[in-house]
């Protein structure tokens, strides 16, 4: 059955929407389901954007020793990871004597809040002087003229921009097989997808390529990768960080997002990326609060310190076509933060199912409409012909992969005069629905919580030849951009796989703009879950 008639089928079974009754959460007794290898004691995760900042300010480091460490991990690392489209190595070197001169002639005053910290960028993010392809071949070479606002503020805070991060073809994947370049594999284990569509940016976050990242969110596109690599991933609230600069994929979706090594490194990133832009129309106006402030270290907690927060657990992300030991692993999450002194329930929203046909209903037909940008024309590549209609056909044909094209010709079709209103139209009145099952499940509960995943990282070429079986790997995400919310994942645990495990991460999701409260549990319960590392191996003979 073609895609869009089983989405059609799927949405016209929809139910009325309500939060579904509640039932106090049974707890397990382990936070994870991986074999005894994996588990070290590290302590709480350290942050390195603080660790980098000190370091630089009492003159034990200089920013050319933190960059060259970082260049070299990435050299050696990369023939086997392939994170990064272009590396500016040579550009990074020289920003970094810069600041080291700045810092020497007394600048300390001036350096900004991420001095000296080597940044990748997701490659569908403009960015002058570098190139920016979208991961597709009919982009390649084009170089911009400006950066994209949220690369630009990193900029002005004194970060590095260290290369353009691979991704699946203008973000459309859920791999980073479709990458128009190369196939990213995942840190631990190089037989194993690293997610996608911004599997660059977190697979190199989590080999320490460099010290944080930024992606793209369309339908969950920095969640998925942040579990599948074991690291920290954020999808800020629609509107919360400008898409100026951001290749458009599905416009009233698209969020520009962050990885980390810790939650701490997440807030700063947000904190210096987010707020409004008079070049994008769609950015909120809110204050932007300083998102570290709330984060207390572990010697400072109390004893229960999230006492009088509740918590929901979807009911509908822990049944039927999620694996055992990911089941297993949020359930002893969900048992920690109990621990911690919050109140855990099972809530069941029974339109969670609906968002994802709905979702790929949405995402092709804005897609349709903003790929038609791609012309041969305009930019990029272009194949010479005789008429303007066969230049246009065969620069496309040439230029797109085969999901992009198949994305387009879904959108194209959804949004036809004689299926218009039993697709998008369908599809929107679902997206509302969707919304409002969540707005009245979290005026019951602070935070809601489910896996980032149904599954850990897969196999390289386990799913190529089934797209439905890699759409479904979303349901767990979809619903959050359709509801425009914030959502954190955290690592939270291991199950086998690999040569010492493979990590699963917890997805929590708020109400808008509450990305501070977010970052506040986050920031807890990564700091009270001991005997975990979430340091690829490869990485322990580097």
């Amino acid at each position: 059955m073609p895609p869009p008639l089983q989405a059609h089928r799927m949405l016209l079974s929809h139910r009325r929407i309500s939060s579904g009754p509640r039932r106090r959460f049974t707890a397990v007794s382990s936070l994870s389901s991986a074999p005894a290898k994996t588990v070290v004691a590290p302590g709480p995760a350290p942050s390195s954007i603080l660790s980098i900042r000190e370091s630089l300010l009492s003159g034990e480091r200089t920013a050319v020793d933190i960059t060259s460490e970082y260049l070299s991990r990435l050299r050696r690392t990369e023939p086997s990871v392939r994170s990064f489209i272009h590396v500016a190595d040579a550009a990074a070197e020289r920003e970094a004597e810069e600041l080291d001169r700045r810092i020497a002639s007394g600048g300390k005053d001036a350096v900004g809040p991420l001095a000296g910290v080597l940044v990748g960028v997701k490659d569908n993010l403009c960015t002058a002087a570098m190139p920016s392809t979208g991961g597709s071949r009919i982009l390649d070479g084009f170089q911009p003229a400006y950066d994209a606002t949220a690369v630009r503020r990193l900029r002005e805070a004194g970060a590095i921009v260290v290369g353009k991060t691979n991704l699946d073809e203008f973000g459309m994947g859920s791999t980073t097989e479709g990458s128009g370049f190369q196939v990213t594999t995942n840190p631990w284990d190089d037989s194993r997808v690293p997610g996608g569509s911004s599997g660059g940016s977190a697979s190199a976050v989590s080999a320490r390529q460099c010290v944080v990242s930024l992606g793209s969110d369309t339908g969950g596109s920095v969640r998925q990768p942040a579990s599948f690599c074991g690291v920290v991933g954020l999808k800020p609230t629609y509107g919360r960080v400008s898409r100026f600069g951001l290749m458009a994929y599905a416009s009233s979706l698209d969020v520009v997002g962050c990885f980390g090594s810790s939650v701490f490194d997440t807030a700063t990133m947000l904190s210096v990326i987010a707020g409004h832009d008079k070049m994008d129309s769609t950015s909120s106006s809110n204050d932007v609060p300083d998102y570290r402030s709330d984060l207390v270290s572990l010697n400072l907690l109390e004893s229960k310190p999230l006492n009088n927060v509740k918590i929901g657990i979807i009911q509908e992300t822990l049944g039927e076509g999620v694996d055992t030991g990911v089941i297993s692993s949020i359930k002893a999450a969900a048992s920690h933060l109990e621990q911690l002194g919050s109140v855990v329930e099972e809530v069941s929203l029974p339109s969670f199912s609906l968002g994802l046909p709905a979702y790929y209903i949405l995402a092709s037909s804005e897609a349709s409409s903003n790929l038609s940008r791609y012309d041969g024309i305009r930019y990029g590549k272009q194949v010479p012909a005789d008429e303007l209609n066969e230049l246009y056909g065969d620069s496309r044909a040439n230029g797109l992969g085969h999901e992009v094209k198949m994305r387009i010709l879904m959108g194209t079709y959804a949004l036809s005069a004689g299926y218009y209103d039993a697709y998008y139209k369908r599809a929107q009145q679902v997206r509302t629905l969707v919304k409002k099952s969540f707005e009245e499940a979290l005026k019951k509960y602070d935070i809601l919580i489910s896996p980032a995943a149904p599954s850990a990282a897969y196999k390289i070429g386990e799913k190529t030849n089934d797209p439905l079986a890699m759409y479904a790997g979303d349901i767990m995400t979809v619903n959050v951009n359709l509801a425009g919310l914030p959502a954190l994942v955290v690592p939270c645990g291991f199950v086998e796989g690999g040569s010492a495990g493979l990590p699963v991460g917890l997805q929590m999701i708020g109400s808008p703009f509450s990305e501070g409260n977010l970052l506040r549990i986050g920031h807890i319960f990564e700091q009270t879950l001991q005997d975990l590392s979430f340091v690829p191996p490869m990485l322990a003979d580097i």
